[in-house]
């Protein structure tokens, strides 16, 4: 698909950037052999070469909000980061750096930067028909001025290469994404420049095309949590507008479950859900594990925070230690540990494997961004 042109420098600098990838054509709406390519998405096992590799290798450099995903090329597999924010946590420690750890060797490599504006905080990132797509988030100025991309980039693990998908109706970042029959990709959620949005917006990888599905059930929220199992997408918490006095975002500790229609994949039956073990509300890595029927959640925080850590109410937020899941089988929640060694907030998501539940950067206790990667391992 060509690139279309639009007004304004910050359109032709990101057009300028795609190009210099590729020329040809977008792969989100061209076939791909799977016998040269599969990628295995995010919601499916992929084996991490831990049990060889005591020692997995950090992420090259120390990062927190960023974009995760997990794919496999032939019969090498690998886990990637996009993008995300640097150990002095400011307006300027924040990246464009795309990084792919190969689960094969336990290392990193560096990638051509992700194309579009600055780098970004709060975009997601998910595996599809042998692709990654990387979409959202938002950039910050020198003036702590927010602009929430509608960008959507696609990248081709096999070629190395960065096309461009049609960009988010409604642009979002910290939201929920979640990929259905391999094709559906629903973002669920987000906030937008001004305030958290209620829309799920679905975008069809092999049409490049997005509609609108059912909205949320309740208050919109950003910087939840959740994924796609099955035919149930589930999301729990994140943060609002407050709408008294006080910091201007309070968490919410609302639960929710989607089971999407089968004859209208638009239309989605929300039921609320108990609340899940544990008192953390915002930004928790969530992952899909599609053969266990389950969506994985770890760490992230009691305190909705700024991108550096610090709440809104001026406490500086720290991560909590438990692990859970919910079974989509049974309807409920399973305590995985409660006392998670070395808990981290502020990712995106999680990468469920053989070994355990995959996380790589992240914030430590006392707001430290970390380059380490992570494994908890399932009791």
């Amino acid at each position: 698909m060509p690139i279309a042109s639009k007004p304004g420098s910050d359109r032709q600098e990101r057009e300028s950037n795609v190009r210099s990838c590729s020329a040809i054509n977008s792969p989100a709406i061209r076939q791909v052999k799977m016998k040269k390519l599969i990628m295995v998405f995010s919601a499916f096992w992929i084996a991490l070469a831990v049990a060889a590799h005591a020692q997995v290798a950090p992420i090259p450099m120390a990062v927190s909000n960023n974009a995760i995903a997990g794919g496999k090329v032939g019969k090498r597999e690998g886990l990637y980061s996009f993008m995300g924010i640097g150990e002095k946590k400011t307006w300027d420690a924040i990246t464009n750096h795309a990084y792919a750890l190969d689960l094969t060797t336990g290392k990193w490599s560096e990638l051509h930067p992700v194309p579009g504006p600055a780098g970004r905080i709060g975009a997601s990132a998910i595996a599809a028909r042998g692709q990654i797509l990387l979409l959202g988030g938002y950039t910050v100025d020198a003036q702590g001025g927010e602009i929430t991309v509608s960008d959507v980039s696609v990248y081709e693990p096999q070629g190395r290469k960065w096309y461009r998908g049609t960009d988010l109706p409604i642009p979002v970042h910290d939201a929920v994404v979640g990929v259905y029959r391999d094709r559906y990709l629903y973002v669920i959620g987000g906030s937008t420049k001004k305030d958290a949005v209620a829309n799920v917006q679905m975008y069809d990888i092999a049409k490049n095309t997005w509609v609108s599905a059912t909205p949320l059930p309740s208050t919109p929220v950003f910087g939840h949590a959740g994924g796609l199992v099955d035919d149930t997408i589930v999301y729990i918490d994140g943060a609002h507008r407050n709408p008294g006095a006080g910091p201007p975002f309070v968490a919410s500790d609302e639960c929710w479950a989607g089971k999407i229609d089968h004859k209208d994949i638009t239309k989605i039956q929300w039921t609320n859900l108990p609340q899940h073990p544990g008192t953390a509300h915002f930004r928790i890595a969530a992952g899909a594990a599609e053969k266990e029927h389950k969506i994985y959640f770890t760490g992230g925080s009691e305190t909705p925070y700024d991108f550096n850590g610090i709440g809104y109410d001026g406490h500086p937020a720290e991560p909590s230690p438990v692990t859970f899941a919910f079974d989509v089988k049974s309807g409920g929640w399973q305590t995985v540990n409660d006392d998670t060694p070395d808990p981290v907030m502020d990712l995106r998501s999680l990468l469920v494997t053989r070994e355990g539940l995959v996380l790589a950067g992240g914030m430590e206790k006392g707001q430290r961004v970390s380059a380490e990667v992570r494994v908890i391992h399932r009791k």
